[in-house]
Order: C-alpha cells, then structure tokens, then sequence
C-alpha cells in the first residue's frame, strides 16, 4: 500500500462558486498560441512577384501617341479599345501589367486620363500598348 492509495477513490474537489469546466472549455485552454502574429502575411508579402516599370521605347511611344490621335477622332463612334497598363503595387517597387477592354467615352489631356463608358479611368502615363479595331493594319 503506497502513501497515497487513500485518496485515489475520492471524488474531485467541487467549487462552490464556479461551474465545472465542459471538455470543449477545457481543450480551449490549450489552444496553440501564435507567439509571432502576423509572421506569415509578412512571408506571403515578400513572396509576392512584382514586375519592374519598363518605359516605352521612343518609337513605341511614338506608335502609341499615333494610336491615341486616332482614337481621339473616332471617339463620336464610341470605339472599343484594350489597354495595357502598368498598375504600380502599393505596398512594393514595382507592379503588374493589367489588361482593360471597354467602350472608350474620352480622353482627358489635361488631367491624364482615358474615361470610358462605364467610368473606369485608366492614367494615360501608365498605358503601354492600346488595340482596337478602328486601327490601321500597318500601325
């Protein structure tokens, strides 16, 4: 008979004042704790790609500008244009290249803008390549 052989029939010590945990409350307790919060978004952060901001060569630019003018006269027909732009990322250098297609309403020189039909606004500056069927073949 060991030492302790008496109390291992005892029924648990009840609180008066408090309720008995149930099984799901007790395995709460030991929940795994997250000693470095916000670890992985900052990993995901970093993995994420962004391509670097290419500016057009000049006769590119030139092609673009061309194609712009054009636009700019067929604008009564309310011509269908994709644009390529380049969307710069908030958080690290660089961005993405985005693709837009839609009826375009206008082209705003002065503020820098393309505004099309269903108020989407595109930076001119940004614009790297534009296609629509109111081009040329040879442009």
């Amino acid at each position: 008979m060991s030492r302790y052989d008496d109390m291992l029939d005892l029924p648990r010590p009840a609180m008066s004042r408090a309720k008995p945990l149930t099984g799901l409350e007790r395995a709460a307790q030991f929940s795994p704790f997250a000693a470095l919060s916000g670890y992985e978004a900052a990993i995901r952060e970093a993995a994420r790609l962004t391509e670097p901001a290419v500016e057009l060569a000049e006769d590119a630019a030139a092609a673009l500008d061309k194609k712009l003018r054009l636009l700019a006269r067929q604008l009564p027909c309310r011509p269908q244009v994709t644009v390529t732009w380049f969307e710069p990322d908030a958080r690290k250098e660089g961005g993405a290249l985005r693709v837009f297609t839609g009826r375009l309403r206008r082209v705003d020189e002065t503020a820098g803008l393309l505004i099309f039909e269903d108020g989407q606004r595109l930076p001119l500056a940004a614009v790297r390549a534009l296609e629509s069927e109111v081009f040329p073949e040879f442009l």
